[in-house]
């Protein structure tokens, strides 16, 4: 494994949602890419709209890896393989086949999902607070310890950050809009054309 890496800050919030004494839940009304989807893997509950949620994680096309936690949240929410295509294919995931993989609770048509998100939020802060955090508490206990994975992620990000592809395809990416709203529409399409068109 080499060596201990440093907690690391992303990891650290992440944890927070993942482990807070409340419930989490995540409205996903349009895109969630890289560090947003981690983000939102982190969370108890995730909610998309049909015809506008996308999720990806892109990393890999720019010679790194989704290091914000999604190589351990995925696999353990969505399984080993379906987490392998999202993050080595560096494709992106419409609302239903996320639903369909478990990566969404529910894909909700767009009309109806902040209205159900509001109500399911509202009802569970209606009940005890103890019972709520409890619940949660024993929940969090039924999956092995998080930890080692977190570290090895962090290390192999690490490792990845020091190559030389990594810096050049980070900006290539960035030479191409890879940050602005409209790239960011067709980011599956980015990543697959940084692949194509790689320098040696």
């Amino acid at each position: 494994m080499g060596q201990r890496v440093e907690e690391n800050p992303y990891h650290a919030m992440c944890e927070l949602y993942r482990t807070m004494p409340k419930a989490t839940i995540a409205e996903i009304g349009g895109r969630a890419g890289g560090g947003g989807s981690e983000l939102a893997l982190s969370f108890d509950m995730r909610f998309g709209a049909l015809g506008r949620t996308i999720v990806s994680q892109p990393e890999v096309a720019l010679g790194i890896l989704p290091g914000g936690s999604g190589t351990q949240r995925l696999p353990r929410l969505i399984g080993r393989g379906r987490a392998l295509e999202m993050i080595l294919g560096c494709d992106e995931l419409d609302a239903a086949t996320a639903e369909r993989w478990g990566y969404l609770n529910r894909a909700l048509p767009e009309g109806e999902l902040r209205h159900f998100v509001d109500r399911l939020a509202r009802r569970i802060a209606s009940f005890p607070a103890q019972a709520i955090a409890l619940a949660k508490r024993a929940a969090l206990a039924s999956e092995p310890s998080w930890d080692a994975g977190l570290i090895e992620e962090s290390h192999l990000f690490q490792t990845l950050l020091r190559t030389p592809e990594a810096p050049a395809l980070m900006r290539r990416f960035l030479e191409q809009g890879g940050q602005t709203r409209e790239v960011e529409r067709h980011l599956g399409e980015l990543a697959g054309k940084l692949a194509t068109t790689r320098r040696p």
